[in-house]
């Protein structure tokens, strides 16, 4: 496993009246971040929040091109990001969810102290496959085939690449100590946005280069 420190590349936040960030997801120009009882909207070119869409968040968001999800304890929701309107809403698999991804044409569920991540129908909730992790599972993302999942246990904290097979760590982006990672998501080019739980902030790391780019 290669294992470097992670570069944040950019801090947002703290925010007003924000507590804790759950969830994060980006809809290629804004980044959505849940904080309890709302999904704020983040512009990352100059940090300003904008719209909120009051709604229960406690865990993971994902955006599917069109559409919200957001886990919200036994549930995850449907919601039109124009109007905030709740459209459908399937369970969250048994154990609870941490993370969540849009990929595939289906949702990804972490759960923290289970360790896994689900991939799972959007219509239904049904489980169609798990994959196993050696660690607490927090955010998911998948970007350019590959997927990641954050990791918080104590003070110590990562982004982690793994097999989408058999679960096993290729790559860890290691946090500074006592930098949390709650949500996560791909901006689907070179940097992830990660939601920072407690401390109330959103922070970009930057994604590891592949291929030609990465010698240059």
């Amino acid at each position: 496993m290669k294992s470097t420190p992670a570069t944040i590349v950019r801090e947002y936040g703290p925010f007003a009246d924000v507590e804790r960030v759950n969830g994060v997801t980006y809809d290629g120009e804004r980044v959505w971040f849940a904080v309890g009882d709302a999904i704020k909207t983040l512009d990352p070119e100059s940090g300003d929040t904008g719209r909120s869409i009051e709604a229960p968040s406690h865990a993971g968001t994902a955006f599917d091109g069109q559409h919200l999800f957001q886990i919200a304890d036994e549930r995850i929701l449907k919601i039109d990001p124009h109007t905030g309107k709740v459209l459908a809403e399937i369970p969250t698999p048994e154990g609870g969810g941490s993370g969540l991804a849009w990929a595939e044409g289906a949702l990804w569920v972490g759960q923290y102290r289970a360790r896994k991540i689900h991939q799972v129908d959007p219509q239904t909730g049904t489980i169609l496959r798990t994959i196993e992790s050696n660690r607490f599972v927090t955010g998911v993302t998948w970007v350019e085939g590959e997927l990641w999942h954050g990791t918080w246990e104590g003070d110590q904290s990562a982004l982690l690449h793994i097999d989408p097979q058999t679960g096993k760590v290729i790559e860890s982006l290691d946090m500074p100590e006592g930098v949390g990672v709650s949500g996560l998501e791909s901006d689907g080019k070179d940097q992830f946005f990660c939601g920072g739980g407690t401390s109330g902030k959103v922070r970009a790391v930057r994604k590891p280069s592949r291929g030609k780019s990465a010698a240059q």
